[in-house]
């Protein structure tokens, strides 16, 4: 019996819209990466990009638990001496909401080229709107707090 390896010509991508409001960081998260990776399809194989693109809409309303918003801290590096930079989720929220689940979703992908591909398939917006109706029009919200699942 043969293994079965899909084709790049053979993987179909959807489109998910997934509603941030009132939703867990972590949580919301691994869901997204799962869908960008591909471990939802049968076809899942690993070494191959076979997961779908995904739209983030109302990054700013975001829910943490606990006392992360003032604990927890974003570091970057310049590169020069004494360049390194601090800033708390909080604060992040308030100028960046779309980095919050960006870097979550990001540290959750391979650290390779292949990881780097699926992380381009991730669109993120602090509102509600966004330029992706056309090809979210036969999606539908796949959200994990509707009961369709």
């Amino acid at each position: 019996m043969k293994t079965y390896a899909p084709k790049a010509s053979e993987i179909e991508r959807k489109w998910h819209l997934i509603d941030a409001s009132g939703q867990t960081l972590g949580r919301m998260c691994t869901q997204i990466a799962k869908l960008l990776i591909g471990k939802h399809k049968t076809m899942f194989a690993p070494n191959t990009d076979t997961g779908d693109f995904v739209v983030v809409i109302n990054a700013a309303k975001i829910r943490v638990t606990g006392k992360k918003m003032t604990d927890k801290i974003y570091y970057r590096v310049s590169g020069y001496p004494g360049g390194i930079r601090a800033v708390k989720l909080g604060e992040m929220l308030e100028k960046h909401p779309e980095r919050v689940i960006e870097n979550a979703v990001r540290g959750m992908l391979p650290n390779s080229r292949l990881g780097r591909a699926m992380y381009k398939k991730l669109k993120v917006y602090a509102g509600d709107k966004h330029p992706h109706e056309a090809q979210l029009s036969g999606a539908k919200e796949s959200d994990k707090g509707s009961s369709d699942k």
